[in-house]
């Protein structure tokens, strides 16, 4: 007589089965132990026989050249089948953690969590669930347990939600559990301070200190801002910044500056961020011109005519002019003389000079007007004249 049907072929679980024959009756004892596969992230544990287990299938032990053989009773007609036949239809629990689930499953604060866990066991098994060792609260998570899985459900995830969550199955004194770390997040809060340091040229230094509040996440950096006082607008100088200081450059000569920093995590920016107190001024560089000194040149000169008088005939009547350059510095005095007889101020005669240009009017001149007119220039360092020779005639 062949051996027993075996169950079914399942892929999670395979079951090793040696039967040896007794010659003496012919029938099959059953010696060998399962090797159950376990799904990766889960664990498979044998607990220890309890009193509701009396009644589970077990694997006959070893036995001696002297042991009976045993023999398998035939089933009765209208009952269940035996425990014998009946083992061979169970599978052991084994849980099928999905990839994502296997490292840091992360949401967002107000996000929904939804996990569907399948796992496998026959008879169906009893799925617990558990929140860093204590039972889940139920006023906030939900839990669907069916044939093949299990559903893990929050409707709007807080940080209090963190945490290491495990899903224990349980068939008998077998147990298959697997863990999965929930990391719920949030903005950061904002840096508690920050400080203008130093101004110099066209430069700000600036130091903050580290939120208190980092939203449950790790810090990406922070985020640098000003705005001048002009038009209150808000431009980003700098992202991403590791450090709780920095130096702003390029910043406009005249203009004055405030400044504020935001932290930044894996949510975002932080909803607020501090202002400094103190405006940066960015002023003109005082600007001192020297002038350069040059030796004065000494333009001091003797009086020198460049143009002397010319002599000339005049009709009685008729107004007559006298012309003549001189060049003298400082200044010189002019003095017109007439046959060496000094005219100034006769109403007959007008003496003009202007940029060394020397000019005598006679006017309306007589017989008696004619002869020799001298025009003598002098100043500190010298003299000089010249003369000419004017002849009046009667008219024709």
């Amino acid at each position: 007589m062949g051996p027993p049907p075996q169950g079914p072929d399942d892929k999670a679980l395979q079951l090793m089965k040696i039967f040896l024959w007794s010659p003496a009756s012919g029938w099959p004892s059953m010696e060998a132990a399962t090797a159950p596969e376990v799904a990766p992230g889960s664990t498979l544990k044998v607990k220890e026989a309890s009193p509701a287990d009396a009644d589970l299938p077990q694997a006959s032990p070893q036995r001696g050249a002297g042991s009976p053989t045993p023999q398998l009773l035939p089933p009765i007609e209208g009952g269940s089948p035996s425990p014998a036949l009946s083992f061979h239809h169970s599978e052991h629990p084994k849980i099928w953690l999905p990839r994502a689930l296997r490292q840091t499953y992360i949401r967002k604060a107000g996000d929904t969590v939804n996990l569907l866990i399948p796992f496998q066991g026959k008879p169906k098994p009893r799925a617990i669930w558990t929140h860093d060792g204590c039972a889940l609260d139920t006023s906030r998570v939900s839990v669907r347990n069916g044939d093949h899985d299990s559903i893990l459900f929050i409707r709007e995830a807080q940080r209090a939600d963190s945490g290491r969550y495990q899903l224990s199955v349980q068939l008998g004194r077998l147990e298959a559990t697997a863990t999965i770390d929930i990391l719920v997040i949030e903005r950061p809060g904002p840096p508690q301070s920050i400080k203008l340091v130093d101004v110099w040229g066209s430069r700000a230094a600036l130091e903050w200190t580290p939120p208190q509040d980092t939203g449950n996440a790790a810090l990406l950096g922070y985020t640098v801002q000003k705005a001048d006082t002009k038009s209150g607008l808000w431009f980003t100088v700098q992202e991403r910044c590791h450090r709780t200081s920095c130096t702003v450059s390029n910043l406009i000569v005249g203009n004055s500056y405030a400044f504020r920093v935001f932290a930044e995590n894996q949510c975002g920016l932080s909803e607020t961020a501090p202002i400094t107190a103190d405006l940066a001024h960015i002023q003109k560089a005082a600007t001192v011109y020297k002038t350069k000194r040059f030796a004065q040149r000494d333009f001091s000169e003797a009086p020198k005519f460049t143009q002397p008088l010319a002599d000339c005939t005049t009709v009685i009547g008729y107004n007559t002019q006298l012309f003549c350059c001189v060049r003298a510095s400082p200044k010189p005095k002019i003095i017109w003389l007439k046959n060496k007889m000094d005219i100034q101020g006769n109403p007959k005669y007008r003496a003009l000079t202007h940029l060394g240009i020397c000019s005598l009017e006679i006017r309306k001149p007589g017989p008696f007007d004619g002869g020799i007119y001298t025009c003598k220039a002098v100043n500190p360092l010298g003299e000089a004249s010249v003369d000419c020779r004017v002849d009046v005639k009667a008219p024709n």
